[in-house]
């Protein structure tokens, strides 16, 4: 079966999915706030441009869409009905090329932490809040 919206319908679409300031990373600096630390975004001189640096620190969290960076949950194990060999391959590289990001980083120096999607949700925030402020302040003591 092929796709409902015609090709340039569906480029409409795709581009409007944005690579930052997504819902899921304003929450996330949002919990950010009240700890008073310094970041960067985005830094584009790392592998992977990270969402959030701590340049001082050299620690690193990426916050990764479920569906998209292929996480271990409902939304991460879906997959479109449409043009299903196209999706997987995209999507397993997608998750091929983080793991070289990460490791890339981790070479460099860097402690990462990913936080997903699902993790900023109301019922997992708080859990997601001390996993952040444990990564954070882990080695600075």
């Amino acid at each position: 079966m092929g796709d409902v919206l015609t090709p340039e319908q569906r480029s409409r679409c795709m581009s409007s999915i944005r690579g930052k300031n997504t819902t899921p990373e304003m929450l996330l600096r949002r919990l950010l706030r009240p700890l008073g630390l310094r970041y960067r975004l985005n830094d584009d001189s790392l592998p992977g441009k990270p969402d959030v640096v701590f340049p001082k620190k050299r620690k690193v969290i990426f916050v990764h869409g479920c569906f998209w960076h292929r996480h271990n949950c409902k939304s991460g194990r879906s997959v479109p009905s449409t043009r299903r060999v196209f999706w997987m391959n995209k999507l397993n590289e997608n998750k091929k090329r983080d793991y070289r990001q990460v490791s890339e980083l981790r070479k460099q120096g860097w402690k990462v932490l990913v936080v997903w999607q699902c993790q900023l949700k109301e019922t997992n925030v708080n859990r997601t809040f001390l996993k952040v402020v444990t990564f954070l302040e882990k080695g600075t003591r």
